[in-house]
């Protein structure tokens, strides 16, 4: 079965929009850097899993970033990626949270906020309460209050795979609620195992056997982080020469981690003067 995969597809006969998205490698890229208890990879898996489709319905080349912030157990989540379906993530949490804690139980207060930043053109930024169960339902705000377009999505993760459909429909003239009610009730019979196991298309031919449906090629999602090691030495310019060298007095070296992939960059006494005679540091990764 091809996982990995964000298929996008239109109803003939209704002015609605559907979006299917299953994950398997990126998803374990993401959890792999990090020893997370199922709540929080199942909350990541989601959460990958909806940024994918929010990135699907882009008008534009740029960024993308969705970010869960609360004074609960989960203090951060965050998913990053492009209209390329370039994502990476990352959670901070304490403690053990409740395997069966809903959304505000994990977060407590809290509110969620999506970045859009385009190639070209203004940034925009929403914001909603993480006043809903589940994070498909707070989606469903941000959508009513950004777009006023009537929208229904399914989130589903279990550590190993996650999966999502996103339902929407099109900003054209007329009233189409009767037609999305109809669809948006054969979506909401979908079962995980069914996106998890099953082929998109058989999926949809389940869900909407009695319908018209074209179904576009599938894009690909991947893990991928942007962290280098000539941005962490861009950081490292950014700092006082003299507190630069404090640090190296003291640690012999300069540590900088990526809290995305976990990978580590060192520099040295000897990379510090090329960063800072404005020569490429030495090309090593520890």
């Amino acid at each position: 079965m091809s996982k990995d995969n964000l298929h996008r597809y239109l109803f003939e006969n209704a002015d609605v929009r559907g979006e299917l998205v299953q994950l398997e490698q990126s998803y374990q890229e993401v959890l792999s850097a990090h020893n997370y208890p199922a709540p929080i990879q199942n909350l990541l898996g989601q959460l990958l899993a909806a940024t994918s489709l929010l990135t699907a319905t882009l008008k534009f080349n740029g960024d993308i970033s969705v970010q869960l912030q609360g004074d609960g157990p989960v203090s951060l989540a965050v998913i990053n990626g492009n209209n390329l379906q370039q994502l990476r993530g990352v959670a901070r949490f304490k403690g053990e949270p409740s395997s069966d804690g809903d959304l505000q139980q994990l977060f407590g207060k809290g509110h969620m906020v999506i970045t859009l930043t385009p190639t070209e053109g203004e940034r925009y930024q929403g914001v909603v309460a993480l006043d809903k169960p589940t994070l498909a339902g707070c989606l469903e705000e941000y959508f009513a209050q950004s777009e006023q377009l009537p929208t229904s999505i399914t989130l589903f993760a279990n550590g190993k795979q996650a999966a999502g459909m996103l339902l929407q429909v099109l900003p054209t003239e007329g009233d189409h609620n009767a037609e999305f009610e109809h669809l948006e009730q054969l979506t909401a019979t979908v079962k995980a195992e069914e996106l998890f196991e099953l082929e998109a298309e058989e999926v949809l031919h389940r869900l909407y056997h009695q319908e018209e449906v074209r179904l576009f090629e599938p894009v690909a999602v991947t893990f991928s982080c942007t962290c280098s090691r000539e941005r962490s030495a861009s950081a490292i310019r950014t700092v006082s020469r003299e507190e630069i060298e404090s640090i190296l007095a003291e640690q012999g070296k300069i540590e900088m981690g990526c809290e995305y992939c976990n990978t580590n960059y060192s520099f040295d006494s000897i990379d510090v003067a090329a960063i800072f005679s404005n020569t490429q540091a030495p090309e090593t990764k520890q």
